[in-house]
């Protein structure tokens, strides 16, 4: 049994480990717990759970009765008019008396609470604000949110051993999922209203709204059964049967002798194999370049990326070419694309467009119709090409 100790006057917490009514383990902690939880975070064997602690704004992590892991939450943008007065203070162009007033304003009606250096300003006397200011105008504005409450929740199987997440809700409204192996945030973001209850012609629905405008919809489906689990614990039954392999055969056994025997003419040979490969991939990449058949431009001239999408059964084919500046901050203007084509076998109705300024980033899709004019399945190959033209033309 795992148990926190609050300590004389709340001022020593630490955590201990009970095995009947013995103490097996002791270890303070930094400061009081908000909530606990046990979580499995891997699948290897054995299969020991860790335990979590929420304390502020941090996670602590205890594996093996040790200390393993520390989570803290990420800080929470300042209030930009907090930080407005902060600067102006740095720079000498407000008093104290003045940021004193600005800040209370700003406690009473922003809907963000004000970082815990303004907070401790607030409750200064004035002969002591002065020195507070000159002693921290110059570092940052941070603000922090604690934990208030803890669970976890499974990541991908609903078995009681399966690796759970663990669920954290904070001061300002937030729910946060964390990995249980990475300890990186899965999902973020502040569920503002629940409402459980019928909705349209389902009777189980929760419904949610988050900070971001987001509306998240969860139904239950009708034929959902709830029956407590049998609470078998371990792999299952099937893991520990033997499979039936075959026995090894006369072709089998030759066939092992024959790789043992010729093992490093085989490895010249798969060597010898690959090599040809890669002259062959490298000889049609370079034709692709030399033909101007590659879809990525080869010059910082012209940074470009083109790929066509053909749509359609016949004899009518639809055409998307996909253009892409593809420059880091260049964007390109004064590009031309034309389809050169055998007009025996094709019509196009559209083979020249003008494009607009390419923004880098972006794709931009060019659509025409293609119609095949042969009756007897010819085919031929229909080139795409971008060109570049003086502004002005």
């Amino acid at each position: 049994m795992v148990v926190g100790d609050l300590g004389p006057g709340g001022q020593q917490p630490r955590l201990k480990v009970l095995k009947g009514p013995l103490v097996m383990t002791e270890s303070p902690l930094p400061a009081l717990p908000a909530a606990a939880a046990t979580f499995l975070m891997e699948q290897h064997e054995p299969r020991t759970p860790a335990l979590a602690l929420a304390s502020g704004p941090c996670v602590y992590v205890y594996k093996n009765l040790r200390p393993y892991f520390k989570f803290s939450l990420p800080q929470l943008p300042p209030n930009p008019l907090e930080q407005d007065l902060w600067n102006q203070a740095k720079e000498d162009r407000i008093d104290p008396l003045t940021l004193k007033e600005m800040l209370e304003s700003i406690r009473e009606t922003a809907e963000e609470p004000l970082s815990v250096q303004s907070l401790r300003f607030l409750q200064l006397e004035l002969s002591e604000m002065e020195a507070f200011v000159n002693q921290h105008k110059s570092s940052s504005i941070k603000r922090q949110t604690v934990i208030t409450t803890m669970t976890t929740l499974k990541k991908n199987l609903a078995d009681e051993d399966a690796v759970s997440c663990l669920v954290l809700g904070t001061e300002n409204k937030e729910l946060l999922v964390l990995d249980p192996e990475a300890f990186t945030i899965l999902a973020k973001d502040a569920v503002t209203s629940l409402c459980f209850g019928r909705y349209g012609r389902e009777d189980n629905t929760l419904i949610m709204t988050t900070r971001g405008g987001g509306l998240i919809i969860k139904i239950l489906k009708r034929t959902a059964v709830f029956v407590e689990g049998g609470g078998e614990v371990g792999p299952p039954p099937a893991q520990a049967m033997k499979l039936n392999v075959p026995r090894k055969t006369r072709l089998y056994v030759d066939q092992t002798l024959r790789e043992r025997e010729a093992g490093t003419a085989m490895h010249r040979a798969f060597q010898t194999d690959l090599y040809l490969l890669r002259l062959r991939a490298a000889r049609a990449y370079l034709q692709a370049l030399e033909s101007s058949l590659s879809p990525v431009s080869a010059t910082a001239r012209e940074p470009l990326k083109l790929h066509a999408v053909v749509q359609g059964l016949g004899p009518t084919f639809k055409l998307t070419l996909h253009l892409q500046n593809t420059s880091t901050a260049r964007p390109v203007l004064g590009l031309l694309v034309c389809c050169l084509y055998n007009e025996a076998l094709y019509s196009l109705p559209r083979a020249f467009f003008k494009v607009p300024l390419l923004v880098p980033g972006f794709n931009y899709p060019l659509e025409t119709f293609v119609e095949s004019l042969s009756n007897k399945g010819i085919s031929d190959i229909i080139k795409v090409g971008p060109t570049l033209v003086p502004c002005g033309r």
